[in-house]
C-alpha cells in the first residue's frame, strides 16, 4: 500500500461510518470520515493517492451528485458507491458518471476491502503514469530546436542521410545531434526513443 494512500468514507449513518473506519484501520489503511458529501467538498481534502467510499443516498448531495461534482472539478479520484438493493438503478447512474465500483449492502469485509485496494492500486498506477509522462515531456523540453528537428525525423523513421538533406547539414552533424538526443532523452535505441516520444505526446 502506498504511503500516501487514504480512504475518505462519506456516509450519514454514524454506525456504518464507524464500522468502515474500524475495518480500514484494522487493515492498516489510513481513513478519514465525513457525515455528508457537502462536508467532504467543504473540507476539500487532498485527493492524491486517495479513494472515496460513499453511500449513494444521503441528506443533501447524493453519492451520484458528489461524483458528478468531482468530475466537474476535474478530479480523477476513484469513487466506490455503497448501495442498497433498491438503489441499484442509482448505482448504474453512478457508473455512467464514472465511479470505480459499486458495492451492494449488505457486503462482507473482504468485498469492500478488495474494491478499495483495487481502486488505490489503480490510482497509484495512474499517478506513476502521469509522473513518467511529465518526465518525458521535461526531457523533450531540454532539447535545442535543432535537436528537436532531428528527433522528430528519427521518430518518423528517416535515415541520417535523409535528415541531413532535409536540414541542409552534414550527415556527421546529424550523428552528433542524434547522440545528443539519445543522451538527453535517456534512451539507448531508436525503438526506445519512439516509445518515449509516443507516450509523451499521446499521454
Amino acid at each position: 500500500m502506498p504511503s500516501d494512500a487514504i480512504v475518505y468514507v462519506i456516509d450519514d449513518d454514524e454506525g456504518a461510518r464507524h464500522s468502515l473506519e474500524f475495518l480500514l484501520d484494522c487493515a492498516g489503511i489510513r481513513v478519514r470520515a465525513f457525515a455528508s458529501a457537502d462536508a467532504f467538498l467543504a473540507a476539500s481534502p487532498p485527493l492524491g493517492g486517495a479513494c472515496i467510499v460513499t453511500d449513494v443516498r444521503m441528506p443533501g448531495r447524493s453519492g451520484v451528485e458528489l461524483v458528478e461534482e468531482l468530475r466537474r472539478r476535474g478530479a480523477t479520484v476513484p469513487v466506490i458507491v455503497i448501495t442498497g438493493h433498491a438503489d441499484v438503478p442509482l448505482a448504474i447512474q453512478a457508473m455512467k458518471a464514472g465511479i470505480a465500483d459499486f458495492i451492494e449492502k449488505p457486503f462482507d469485509d473482504e468485498a469492500i476491502l478488495g474494491a478499495i485496494r483495487k481502486a488505490l492500486a489503480q490510482q497509484q498506477g495512474d499517478a506513476q503514469a502521469r509522473a513518467e509522462r511529465q518526465a518525458m515531456l521535461d526531457r523533450i523540453a531540454s532539447l535545442s530546436p535543432r535537436e528537436r528537428e532531428v528527433m522528430d525525423r528519427l521518430v518518423e523513421g528517416e535515415a541520417n542521410k535523409a535528415i541531413a538533406f532535409d536540414l541542409e547539414i552534414s550527415a556527421r552533424t546529424v550523428e552528433v545531434y542524434r547522440a545528443n538526443v539519445m543522451m538527453k532523452m535517456q534512451v539507448k535505441t531508436l525503438s526506445e526513443l519512439v516509445r518515449v516520444v509516443t507516450i509523451a505526446r499521446l499521454g
